[in-house]
């Protein structure tokens, strides 16, 4: 943390911090400071209940807020105290669905209500422009912003559990896994809409292009799909095997692992049996449109 920084915060007490803060559209100019930011928040909420922090260092955590201030499907905000930036959220708007995060805050303004006028501004943001949901992915262990989202209309909707370990070079009986083509697009898509209600086009587009997205088949048919199977990646399919079958073919889990519903055991049991840990507990929650799944998948920290 900035030492000029931390002794700027002492001049205020809580109420005059809120009534001097303010929030502005971000810009490429604010990731350094926003990147610090991301970093030092992550690796004070994780310490502090002895996890690993999901942004690794200082340079991944500007890194990322480079990649999100220059998106123009991303909406980003900072919030700045005597001009200078002390938090930012985003808004992934490129579905049906918005994506909130992440949101980070100066650990020194903790509690200081700046998160919730981050969320605030992002959910306005959402409601101007009538998407039908919002959605985000909470860190389980850190129960202010569980408390913060309730209190902001969101619901839980999966518990979720971040999963590691080696690739597991697994084959399932009777599924192949293949590179997906252009010609696959709009099968994913309407298997998307089938379990979860909506599609989500771009993001499959966007990890073609990639050559990231792969496809499972069984029976003539293709059953599943996944953007990758780690922390930005999502995964959509008919069955469990079908799954098994994605995770089975995977060179790697980037990121600090993939994410999977909890409450689906019997995919669960497969993954440890495989050797696969438990990394971290997540939640999804959801504010708006929601349709439980009807088939197995894995969500993206994203939604």
């Amino acid at each position: 943390m900035l030492l000029d920084m931390a002794i700027t915060f002492e001049r205020y007490g809580k109420a005059d911090r809120a009534a001097a803060l303010r929030l502005r559209p971000g810009t490429r100019a604010d990731a350094p400071r926003a990147g610090a930011i991301c970093f030092d928040d992550f690796r004070d909420i994780a310490a502090r209940h002895g996890f690993a922090p999901e942004v690794p260092d200082a340079v991944s955590g500007e890194a990322l807020a480079a990649d999100l201030f220059n998106r123009d499907d991303v909406y980003a905000v900072v919030a700045t105290l005597d001009g200078e930036v002390v938090g930012s959220n985003f808004l992934w708007e490129f579905a049906d669905i918005a994506a909130v995060g992440p949101l980070t805050v100066d650990p020194d303004l903790h509690d200081a209500g700046v998160g919730r006028r981050l969320m605030k501004d992002v959910l306005d943001r959402a409601a101007s422009r009538g998407f039908a949901g919002v959605r985000l992915v909470q860190v389980a262990y850190h129960t202010p912003s569980l408390s913060l989202y309730l209190k902001l209309g969101f619901d839980v909707a999966e518990p979720l559990a971040v999963l590691q370990g080696p690739a597991l070079n697994a084959t399932i009986p009777g599924h192949t896994v293949r590179a997906a083509r252009v010609g696959d697009v709009a099968a994913c898509n309407a298997l998307a809409r089938r379990v979860h209600g909506h599609e989500r086009r771009a993001e499959v587009l966007h990890a073609l292009a990639n050559h990231a997205l792969r496809v499972v088949e069984h029976g003539g048919r293709l059953t599943g799909y996944t953007t990758g199977i780690g922390f930005f990646g999502h995964s959509v399919a008919e069955t469990n095997s079908d799954l098994e079958a994605l995770i089975g073919a995977a060179e790697s889990f980037p990121g600090p692992g993939f994410l999977a519903p909890t409450r689906n055991g019997d995919l669960m049991r497969w993954c440890l049996d495989h050797g696969l840990r438990t990394v971290q507990p997540m939640t999804l929650m959801t504010l708006g449109l929601y349709k439980t799944p009807v088939g197995a998948f894995l969500p993206s920290i994203l939604y």
